[in-house]
């Protein structure tokens, strides 16, 4: 298979339904998804993923190579953030860089939901552990940023310490965080009801997804269609790192799924894991953990630019290349 017709086999609804938001922005219609099922679609999102997780992780047993991939989630989303600092701090502020480093140490949820639907047309398995280690991956990118603000800015600059929304509270935040806890949850339920779970909640797990991602992608064309607009106040170096991101991460993402001999769907949904950023949990953090930072460029660049890279070219790339190295 060619990397054409993977790009051709990857256009389904999902996708298609993000388009049609960004259209739908592009030509100023009056389109919309009210906050209250954005939310819930958000919550079932993460409720699926998780309860699909446990139920692969109930099948499969913990073995060495669920510890392995948790173990790189977790360093992996600990040691990305102060890679790209060094790089972000060059223009931007101690604040705006460990921000924008904490926010691509994380991850985006929806885009491992997409790759997933994307490797379930290819007809590629891959472990339900995997789902353990996304869930791994908020609270380390959260703390490294913070690390890193707090180890840069002076003194008496500092915002963060010993303040009920400092570094205290954000502890707290990273680990109980909304989406954390109901994506570990779902996890933790749908391994502990094993088979019982799986065969009752089979109709809303299974066979609604793929309309309820198309909803969720739709609202996030028109959000991402907004916070396109957002970017032409924001310098070129903004963009550029937003864009090369992905691709870069995703080729060290690769390599260490080789050396480590994953599947070639763990490899693809560990190189995206990797390759996203957060535009939901870790944004809302370092809002309230450091307010000196521009939350303005957050968005545009992670959802605006990274997401939508990842999920129109990024997801089908890895997957080509992956394919090519494991065959």
């Amino acid at each position: 298979m060619d990397f054409y017709s993977i790009v051709e086999n990857f256009s389904h609804p999902a996708t298609l339904f993000f388009f049609l938001g960004l259209i739908a922005v592009l030509v100023k219609s009056d389109l919309e998804i009210p906050p209250q099922i954005a939310k819930f679609l958000s919550i079932y999102l993460l409720f699926d993923i998780g309860i699909k997780g446990g139920e692969e992780l109930f099948h499969s047993g913990f073995d060495s190579q669920v510890i392995v991939v948790m173990l790189v989630c977790i360093i992996g989303s600990f040691l990305i953030p102060f890679l790209m600092f060094f790089i972000l701090k060059q223009k931007l502020s101690i604040y705006d860089a460990g921000a924008v480093a904490a926010t691509y140490g994380s991850i985006s949820a929806v885009t491992f939901a997409t790759a997933s639907a994307f490797l379930e047309s290819q007809g590629v398995e891959f472990g339900g552990y995997m789902v353990a280690g996304m869930a791994l991956m908020e609270s380390p990118a959260i703390i490294a940023g913070l690390i890193l603000i707090r180890l840069y800015v002076r003194k008496e600059d500092q915002t963060i310490a010993h303040q009920e929304s400092g570094f205290k509270h954000i502890l707290k935040e990273s680990f109980f965080n909304g989406s954390v806890l109901l994506l570990v949850g779902s996890l933790l339920i749908g391994y502990i009801s094993g088979e019982t779970g799986e065969k009752e909640l089979k109709p809303f797990v299974n066979e609604i997804f793929f309309g309820m991602l198309s909803l969720y992608m739709l609202d996030m064309g028109l959000l991402a269609g907004r916070r396109l607009k957002e970017l032409r106040r924001t310098g070129a170096f903004i963009v550029l790192f937003a864009l090369i991101f992905p691709p870069i991460v995703g080729l060290i993402g690769i390599a260490l799924s080789f050396g480590l001999s994953y599947s070639v769907g763990d490899a693809v949904l560990q190189t995206v894991l990797l390759a996203s950023a957060s535009y939901i949990a870790v944004p809302a953090a370092m809002r309230i953990s450091v307010p000196k930072a521009n939350m303005s460029i957050l968005l545009p660049m992670s959802l605006g630019i990274t997401f939508t890279f990842n999920i129109t070219i990024g997801i089908p790339m890895y997957y080509f290349i992956i394919q090519s190295l494991w065959t």
